[in-house]
């Protein structure tokens, strides 16, 4: 835990859901190999999630930022639900070549 007089250094340091969010998403606009992607977006979008709850968690007693745990949780949950999207296609289009 991060003591409530700690430099906001070390605050926006522990604030790490806006970028394992951020890194879910920017996944899918980098890399052309979407099936790689959602094996490395979808861990990183629930990482960033459970970061986002913790963070939030922590505003609530003055530690940290609301905004920028609920924009993670944002974040998160689209670069979650691009992934999960993208597997669910796959599953229910075997004819579909997958994208290489």
């Amino acid at each position: 835990m991060i003591p409530v007089g700690a430099p906001n250094e070390t605050r926006e340091k522990a604030e790490l859901a806006v970028w394992f969010g951020g890194a879910s998403l920017a996944c899918w606009l980098c890399c052309p190999f979407w099936i790689l992607v959602s094996f490395v977006s979808l861990p990183l979008a629930f990482v960033g999630l459970v970061r986002a709850c913790i963070e939030y968690h922590a505003s609530q007693s003055g530690r940290g930022s609301k905004t920028r745990a609920v924009v993670g949780a944002a974040l998160s949950l689209l670069g979650a639900a691009a992934a999960i999207t993208y597997m669910t296609f796959l599953a229910n289009h075997p004819d579909l070549p997958v994208q290489e």
